[in-house]
């Protein structure tokens, strides 16, 4: 057979027709399978094998063409389908509808994805990979293990959050909803995620039993459920097994499933983790004699396992904390909690927990140029980290970088979007930046959920609306969620002294004077249009809260520009150590250097 015939034999034989068939066809199928296959989750080593399979398959296609025909008797050999009457070897027009089926199935799938895959690639990432871990109920027979049944739920939370393409809410925005009649589709909107997850631990003794179930937001549809039987001596490997479970589920591909774990063995004594898990929740409340508490269940952990870092960590937040919500010494705190936070580190150099708690002591300390150093070293440890942006932040926010402080307030917020402290944070920055519709906005939600807090921030926007009966009320309600000792009735006549008249606030600085230990003493001070006494007041006081007054230096209003201008402030900045701070770092966004003035001078608008 020469050349010419050999191509003519192919044509004869429809070769040519079902090379065309065929590669349109596939094409149509491999459009197919690229656009249908990524919103069920299937992995893309699958799509990639049936692509090459559709490609090796061309070669077959043609051989078969070649030695086969279609007759209305079935498939024949071509030499035998030659030998044939012409009748019964009538052409067949197949190839040409495959043909312009297959074109009309890839037209329309280009259109459709062109659509759809922006759409489809974002609605995969949210409802695939993301979830929300509520609060684990106690069915404990004694129901006396609610602490123990939260901190298992932060547990899980923590080793899902080590899943590097799973989405993961922080928990203060999932445990918001505990004890709340609120409906799994409101909670997956509400948070941004597809998927809620909910469990139950039962703890008897050394028995635990924890029942889970995996549901899908949007319907309500229940993914997965299983119970998990074990003790505290193989606590983690069942955390491991329901990390793990869960992420197979939401078909999360892990960096190295064969060896990385998502849990980690933090110490071999059962006793010490039941401990730490139940300080953990006692933390985190931080509400009545709940730190007192921890620091008790966490110094026995500690006793118990000398090694255990993460338990050395959780003791130094909440002794670095405490004096904030109870009655705790500053200085006697600070004198156990940096050795905690320091055997935590030597113990576990990774432990970013245990450097965010150092640079917050340092802060507090008004340590202000040691304080970087550890915060930074958080951040590096776990970008993530809400605590140690948070505190980041407090410390950005304090030394009166309010951009930057916003930025990384934000990163928080990324993590945990229905953090109240995080949210009022917020809209602090918002009212330094003059962004007063924001703020309110903001403190608005913060009030929803139910946190005075919003009191501090809604206070002045009422006041700009002249509703001086308001701001009262929130003034103090937002002021008395600290630990103050002032009454609200102190507290409202505080507000009336700074925005009514003077015989009001010689009123609010005769409260003063009876409370000059107060911790908000020096803030109140500011806003009664006191600077010097001010500064005076918080450089003498032995007040572990820079930033409950240092914040109020940067806001826009009248009050703190009479004090960043007032001469004793330079002065001041000197001695507490922020200039060393500033020239070490950066400046605040509001003031400046003027060396022409002296190497410590600045100008501050």
């Amino acid at each position: 057979m020469n050349g010419w015939n050999f191509f003519a034999e192919l044509k004869r034989r429809n070769v040519y027709k079902v090379a065309i068939a065929y590669v349109i066809g596939g094409w149509a199928l491999s459009q197919g399978i690229a656009q249908v296959f990524p919103v069920f989750d299937v992995p893309n080593w699958v799509i990639r094998l049936l692509v090459v399979l559709i490609i090796m398959g061309l070669p077959v296609a043609l051989v078969l063409a070649w030695t086969l025909e279609i007759t209305p008797e079935g498939i024949k050999r071509t030499e035998t389908a030659d030998a044939m009457p012409a009748a019964t070897r009538k052409k067949k027009h197949a190839w040409i509808y495959v043909v312009v089926i297959g074109a009309a199935i890839s037209i329309g799938l280009f259109f459709l994805g062109r659509y759809s895959a922006p759409l489809t690639a974002s609605l995969a990432r949210t409802t695939n990979k993301s979830i929300a871990v509520l609060p684990f109920s106690d069915l404990s027979p004694n129901r006396d293990q609610e602490s123990f049944a939260d901190g298992m739920a932060e547990e899980i939370l923590n080793a899902l959050a080590h899943i590097k393409d799973l989405k993961v809410v922080g928990r203060a925005s999932s445990f918001f909803y505990k004890g709340k009649n609120v409906s799994l589709k409101q909670i997956g909107s509400e948070l941004g995620v597809a998927n809620i997850l909910e469990g139950s631990v039962r703890k008897q003794g050394e028995q635990v039993r924890i029942t889970s179930a995996l549901t899908r937001a949007a319907d309500g549809l229940q993914l997965w459920s299983k119970s998990y039987d074990g003790t505290l001596a193989n606590i983690f490997d069942l955390q491991e097994s329901f990390a793990r479970d869960i992420a197979g589920e939401l078909n999360v591909v892990l960096a190295d499933p064969s060896e990385a774990r998502l849990v980690d063995k933090p110490t071999d004594n059962p006793q010490a983790y039941a401990l730490f898990i139940e300080a953990q929740t006692l933390v985190s409340w931080r509400i009545g004699d709940s730190l007192p508490r921890a620091i008790a269940l966490l110094e026995e952990a500690t006793r118990l396992d000398p090694n255990f870092a993460r338990a050395w960590a959780k003791l130094a937040v909440a002794l670095a904390v405490e004096p904030q919500y109870a009655a705790a010494d500053w200085q006697t705190n600070w004198a156990s909690a940096e050795p905690a936070a320091r055997r935590a580190i030597a113990l576990d150099p990774k432990s970013a927990e245990a450097y965010a708690a150092l640079g917050y002591i340092d802060f507090s300390r008004r340590r202000y140029v040691e304080m970087v150093e550890p915060a930074q070293r958080a951040i590096a440890i776990d970008p993530n980290n809400v605590t140690a942006n948070f505190w980041l932040a407090n410390q950005l926010a304090a030394t009166g970088r309010t951009t930057e402080a916003e930025a990384v307030n934000d990163r928080a917020l990324k993590s945990d979007p229905g953090n109240a402290l995080l949210l009022f944070y917020k809209a602090g920055m918002r009212i330094r930046a003059g962004d007063i519709e924001a703020a309110a906005k903001l403190a608005q939600r913060v009030d929803t959920m139910g946190s005075p807090l919003a009191g501090a921030i809604l206070f002045a926007i009422a006041a700009r609306q002249g509703n001086h009966s308001r701001g009262a009320e929130e003034f103090a309600r937002g002021f008395g969620a600290f630990r103050t000792g002032l009454s609200k009735e102190d507290l409202a006549a505080i507000y009336r002294g700074i925005y009514t008249d003077e015989p009001a606030r010689q009123t609010a600085l005769a409260v003063l004077a009876r409370h000059p230990s107060d911790e908000f003493a020096g803030t109140f001070l500011i806003l009664l249009g006191e600077p010097e006494q001010s500064l005076t007041w918080f450089e003498r006081s032995g007040t572990g809260l820079s930033d409950g007054y240092l914040n109020w230096l940067w806001w826009p209003h009248a009050y703190a520009r009479r004090v960043r201008q007032h001469s004793a402030f330079q002065s001041f900045a000197k001695r507490i150590g922020l200039v060393d701070y500033w020239k070490q770092n950066r400046w605040p966004d509001i003031c400046q250097p003027a060396p022409e003035r002296g190497p410590d001078a600045f100008t501050c608008q």
